[in-house]
């Protein structure tokens, strides 16, 4: 009989849930226990705040957005400050959860979670906890896996909030702003603004000159096109300057980016004289229902971290690598090496050959 620990950490997104009905439903057809640690990894800590799993009381979970378990992203379990600089955690925290595991029974754990919650499954790893870690973040920016789950949800969320300003800014011959999550890679900007149309897409790895974004309307404007939506990475900044953040406490965990929306919209307003409006997408990304996609996802990332326990293949990351293939990588490979857009790769490409102006 084995006991699994289930946790998730960082921020939330659509899809939590589905990993924890899979890695609950697999376990129970091979007899095993499954418990949730609530809070975070902070619910490891003796005396432990753990939630008893039975997937046949979990209904609706495969559609339901968000945690049953909730989660973290401050307090003594940050991995990650600053502008992602990683931190370690102190010896006597990972005794202290080494300790509270081993109190609650619990002979493997399965942490689910991006880079900040991974970099701690690894830290726990190496301390000598039996640990499967599951690829989540909407940002998508994790190495090993082609796709973690929580980012098709994502992209359909900012998708969707473009082809609702199209209609607007046509209407009134504005430009509009969409400022959308990701942290400081562009993969939902660049997803979504091909997929919804946009005319500019804004990147973090990209640094942007207003010049370049001026002259696009102006392009556009020649040709009769009377508005323009821009789709603004929360990470993308202007050439020669730093991101822009909102207030974090020092050692609080990581930078807190945000409000490049509202400073590209004044200042184009102020370069063209043209009406423009930003929309800040926020937290709308990470709720609601996963995708048909994202669900598969979740659905087979869970079946695998099973796998993975039976087999005693700790220190691994399920990862998704292409058609129907899972496999795992090494949390160490996966972990503390941003996964950026690739500039002449081919989705920058086609956004280039679209016409679509990535700020340079």
């Amino acid at each position: 009989m084995k006991r699994i620990g289930i946790v998730t950490g960082g921020g939330d997104c659509p899809g939590l849930n589905a990993v924890i009905r899979a890695i609950v439903k697999a376990s129970a057809l091979r007899g095993w226990e499954t418990v949730g640690i609530v809070g975070g990894y902070e619910g490891l800590l003796p005396p432990g705040n753990l939630l008893p799993l039975d997937y046949r009381t979990l209904g609706n979970l495969l559609t339901r957005g968000g945690t049953i378990l909730g989660t973290a992203s401050r307090g003594r379990f940050s991995a990650k400050v600053g502008h992602g600089q990683s931190r370690t955690l102190p010896a006597e925290l990972l005794e202290e959860t080494k300790r509270g595991l081993k109190q609650a029974g619990i002979t493997a754990l399965i942490s689910i979670g991006g880079d900040g919650s991974l970099s701690i499954a690894l830290q726990l790893f190496e301390h000598g906890i039996p640990i499967v870690g599951v690829p989540k973040t909407i940002d998508n920016d994790l190495e090993g896996t082609l796709m973690t789950f929580g980012f098709d949800s994502a992209v359909a969320c900012a998708t969707d909030a473009l082809d609702r300003l199209h209609t607007t800014a046509e209407s009134h011959n504005r430009v509009m702003v969409l400022e959308v999550m990701g942290r400081y890679a562009g993969w939902i900007a660049l997803y979504s603004g091909v997929a919804g149309g946009a005319d500019v897409v804004l990147l973090p790895e990209i640094p942007f000159s207003y010049d370049r974004i001026s002259a696009k309307i102006a392009e556009r404007e020649a040709r009769g096109r009377r508005f323009s939506i821009i789709v603004a990475a929360e990470g993308a900044r202007e050439q020669g300057a730093d991101f822009v953040t909102r207030s974090s406490p020092a050692g609080q965990g990581e930078a807190r980016l945000g409000g490049i929306g509202n400073l590209v919209a004044a200042e184009i307003e102020r370069r063209t004289s043209k009406e423009s409006r930003a929309c800040v997408l926020g937290h709308l990304q990470r709720g609601g229902s996963p995708t048909s996609f994202d669900r598969l996802l979740c659905s087979i990332f869970g079946a695998e971290a099973v796998e993975r326990v039976a087999a005693g293949d700790f220190g691994k990351m399920v990862a998704y690598q292409g058609g129907a293939h899972i496999g795992a990588v090494p949390i160490a490979e996966a972990v503390g090496k941003l996964k950026t857009v690739a500039l002449d790769g081919g989705l920058a490409r086609a956004a280039r050959a679209l016409g679509i102006c990535l700020g340079d």
